[in-house]
């Protein structure tokens, strides 16, 4: 086994990024950009560790998908996600790659790792074949080179030199910053970096994503309580009861989250969300449901469509039907026709039927982000 720990950075906000989800996410087939890169990387050599930079707010959904790394929370910028996982290597040296060069080839890797003992950090480049202008005058194209990543570095020599207030774009500038020692290797064309998505058909080794479906179901249920306003599906209904719920209570907005997450196979809305948490006391459902919708579209998804039933035997539920789905769609940003809602009694059975509460299941169906069809 290497001494060598394999870093891959992946917790950006992807804000240059032109598509409707996170680069990290878009599916390659049925995996996630990040996991497909990592499993690649992973697979040119014998890393004695890797370690995965995610952004906080994925980092536990990343957990699911396999146990074969270790995941640490990234910073706001690529230095401060570095620095969280320098934390946790143990070895003589490290390798850092960015989540956003798909295709890096296995020569480079090889490359790299034969060179380790031979400078402190060791940076793959290219050659510039256009000319050059830097202001008003010429330079000289062979005295320009382009840096590229993976970067692999002395790990006593990186932490030495991140130890500083300054922002570095790369490890080697850090590193020579303190006068280490650098050599520069050939990079490869096919480390083109992801940036803004028009270079997504410029990756040959990234497949389409698979045309598969995915669906998930949710429940909740909740007993009425007198003299609160209720609130269903993000609407204001004219009763003189609402919900007894650490939040609104908005029992329908409640089901079709966990019907989402279920779907994207990301837990439940207590995950998200814990009645233990008093910032959540009181709280607008809809503002829940904006944050998981925001949440499907970052981690490579897109709603197809939406059935829900709601079970109670008052209050009526019918006249407020096209109300309903009118802001249902609007918070799940998808047209008013792939919604759904079905009302139904219990037959004046148990304490729904007393008319005591209500509940409400609800079907979620999920597809991938095409991002060859954008």
């Amino acid at each position: 086994m290497l001494d060598v720990t394999l870093i891959v950075l992946c917790a950006g906000n992807s804000t240059r990024f032109e598509h409707k989800t996170k680069k990290q996410w878009i599916r390659i087939d049925n995996e996630p950009l990040w996991l497909n890169v990592t499993k690649r990387l992973a697979s040119f050599s014998n890393f004695a560790k890797i370690i995965m930079a995610s952004h906080e707010d994925e980092l536990n959904y990343m957990r699911n998908f396999t146990d074969d790394f270790s995941f640490v929370k990234g910073g706001e910028t690529r230095q401060k996600s570095i620095l969280n996982s320098l934390q946790f290597v143990t070895t003589k040296y490290v390798m850092i790659s960015d989540v956003a060069r798909a295709c890096i080839p296995q020569s480079v890797i090889k490359n790299l790792l034969d060179q380790k003992e031979s400078a402190e950090c060791i940076v793959p480049v290219l050659n510039v074949t256009d000319t050059v202008i830097y202001e008003t005058n010429t330079i000289n194209r062979d005295e320009v080179k382009l840096i590229q990543t993976p970067q692999l570095s002395l790990t006593s020599t990186l932490k030495k030199a991140l130890d500083t207030t300054i922002e570095f774009t790369d490890e080697s500038s850090a590193i020579k910053a303190i006068n280490g020692t650098i050599k520069y290797i050939q990079g490869s064309n096919e480390s083109k970096k992801l940036t803004l998505g028009n270079e997504l058909e410029e990756l040959p080794c990234l497949k389409e994503p698979s045309s598969n479906f995915f669906t998930g179901i949710g429940f909740d249920i909740h007993a009425f309580e007198e003299n609160k306003e209720m609130f269903l599906g993000g609407i204001k209904l004219p009763y003189e009861y609402g919900f007894k719920a650490h939040s609104d209570g908005d029992v329908l907005i409640h089901s079709i989250i966990d019907a989402l997450l279920g779907a994207c196979g990301a837990g439940d809305i207590g995950e998200f969300f814990p009645d233990t948490d008093l910032k959540y006391k009181g709280i607008d459902s809809k503002l829940l449901l904006e944050h998981i919708v925001r949440f499907i579209y970052n981690v490579g998804y897109e709603i197809v469509n939406i059935d829900t039933t709601i079970i109670a035997q008052k209050p009526k539920i019918n006249p407020f039907k096209h109300e309903i789905k009118n802001s249902l769609a609007a918070l799940l940003n998808i047209e008013k026709q792939f919604i759904n809602i079905k009302a139904t009694t219990a037959e004046k059975m148990g304490f729904i039927g007393r008319a005591e509460g209500l509940a409400v299941q609800s079907i979620a169906t999920l597809k991938y982000y095409n991002w060859k069809q954008k």
